[in-house]
């Protein structure tokens, strides 16, 4: 499909669709979606859809019942061996022992239901905090919504902070970029654009799209909702963990067999004994009778309970670490894992970028300490330096710092700071803070003027400073962007002139750290 083809609109779909909405102009899509741009959906036609489509949300996982949570601590092998061996007790006069069996099931019963419904409620309690809204232009006016309100065609208007809580097309968008790591595993944010791009473009090059649980790092714009729910591409990853069909924990699979064991040897031990204690002459009665009670004294009363404890403490250690853990057994599965496969882990863990290293006319310096840690020494050689001593090196990372949008906050003593904003933008905050060069400062004596925001186009970023009386810009951009607009480079206090040559040496500077 060329991005000018007008995109099929589903026959047999439940109304208005779009196929391939990044392979069509924003004019096209909004067409196919019967969407006026100027007023959005009217309330009818939203009442209408709404009943269409479905409330824009995930498919959830139906919540395990209190009973079915009760009657899941009966459900095992090992628990069946210790009823009958109750019933057994219980029909042979032994109630002392039959007691006893039925105390360990009910206290077994009791610790695992009590555990686990904690955590179900835990698990409630944080999708309850996931409500999400958002900004729609419907009926000529601008509201905000309920985001499970969305349909197909409505008008959402983003901003920087906001989380999507739908796919859209990009219809109109000033210097917009979105964190797309949920998705892609991509850890920088990603530059927005309205233009189409080919339909057979993998998902991460679909620059005119913003997707459902995407968040918009920068910028501003204006999109249409081209699918709600699970629809969406989230969903879609959402409906893959629904199918997974459930399996048994290691820890089950070893209590089963055993159990199997167990019931071998009693009978085998049984049997065993009766015929022994009918050959030497006891009576039938008195023969079943011992075999019985060695039946029971072989059946494991404490393994239910021992484990039930041990994985309680467990779930209980991961709470204290912020992980919440559904079901007990899980626990015993994640302590069994040895080998756990990853991708992109910066963006996996805590998608943050440190600053480690700068190339400067002078030589290399080398910035200690990682993530959001504002403590460190730069190093040249190997020495550690004062920054003010290296005029070059102070003005570069007064540059990072003065030309900036994250913010960082002081944390307590001996732990991180506190950011916001995008990864290497914060990295640059945190790298100045290590020189202490404080943005919230450094404005006092440099007072903004003008920001001219990063363009994708022209690959940089500038802020106008007032500065004893003239007018200071600090830019930040792609290497090749910055250089080709320098005239002279910095070696010491002085400043010498940059040739073509001086800065084919730099881009190949550039590309030889990257």
């Amino acid at each position: 499909m060329s991005a000018s083809a007008r995109p099929d609109v589903q026959p047999d779909g439940p109304g208005p669709r779009v196929d391939a909405p990044w392979a069509a102009e924003p004019a096209v899509v909004l067409d196919a979606l019967e969407t006026p741009i100027d007023s959005g959906l009217s309330t009818d036609e939203v009442r209408q859809r709404l009943r269409r489509y479905g409330p824009n949300r995930l498919r959830e996982a139906r919540p395990r019942s209190a009973w079915k949570m009760l009657w899941e601590q009966f459900a095992s092998l090992i628990v069946a061996l210790l009823a009958a061996g109750a019933a057994i007790a219980f029909a042979f006069d032994e109630r002392l022992e039959g007691f006893a069996i039925l105390a360990v099931i009910l206290i077994n019963a009791t610790i695992g239901f009590v555990t686990e419904r904690r955590a179900v409620r835990s698990m409630e309690a944080l999708r309850e905090l996931g409500h999400a809204e958002a900004t729609v232009r419907r009926g000529g006016g601008v509201t905000r919504l309920p985001a499970t309100r969305l349909v197909p065609g409505d008008i959402v208007l983003v901003d920087a902070g906001d989380v999507l809580s739908a796919d859209l097309r990009l219809l109109t968008g000033s210097r917009l970029q979105v964190d797309e790591s949920l998705l892609t595993g991509e850890s920088l944010p990603v530059d927005k654009t309205s233009r189409a791009v080919p339909e057979d473009s993998a998902l991460a090059d679909r620059r005119c799209m913003l997707f459902k649980g995407s968040s918009v790092t920068r910028g501003s714009g204006e999109g249409v909702v081209t699918s709600t729910g699970m629809a969406t591409e989230l969903g879609k990853i959402s409906s893959l963990v629904h199918e997974a069909e459930p399996d048994t924990t290691p820890l089950e699979k070893r209590l089963d067999r055993l159990a199997r064991r167990l019931i071998g040897l009693t009978l085998f031990i049984a049997f065993s004994v009766a015929i022994a204690a009918l050959v030497s002459g006891r009576e039938l009665y008195l023969a079943v009778e011992i075999a019985v009670a060695l039946a029971v004294a072989t059946i494991p009363e404490g393994l239910p309970i021992v484990a039930t404890v041990a994985l309680a403490r467990g779930m209980r250690r991961m709470a204290r670490r912020n992980a919440l853990v559904e079901q007990l057994d899980a626990v015993e599965t994640l302590g069994a894992t040895s080998i756990i496969f990853t991708d992109k882990t910066g963006t996996l863990t805590e998608n943050r970028m440190t600053l480690v290293e700068l190339r400067l006319a002078s030589g290399t310096v080398a910035v200690e300490g990682a993530g959001l840690d504002t403590r460190g020494e730069f190093r040249i050689d190997g020495a550690p330096i004062r920054v003010a001593d290296v005029p070059q090196l102070e003005e570069t990372l007064r540059a990072g710092v003065l030309c900036n949008n994250a913010t960082l906050a002081d944390a307590e003593p001996d732990s991180d700071a506190e950011a916001t904003g995008d990864p290497t933008e914060v990295a640059l905050l945190v790298a100045g803070a290590k020189a202490d060069l404080r943005r919230e400062r450094l404005l006092e004596s440099w007072p903004e003027v003008r920001e001219i925001a990063f363009d994708s186009d022209t690959k940089r970023m500038a802020t106008l400073h007032e500065r004893e009386g003239s007018v200071v810009a600090a830019v930040k951009g792609a290497p090749e962007a910055i250089i080709e607009c320098c005239t002279s480079v910095r070696s010491g206090l002085d400043a010498d002139p940059l040739d073509d040559a001086g800065r084919a040496a730099w881009l190949e500077t550039a590309t030889e750290m990257a």
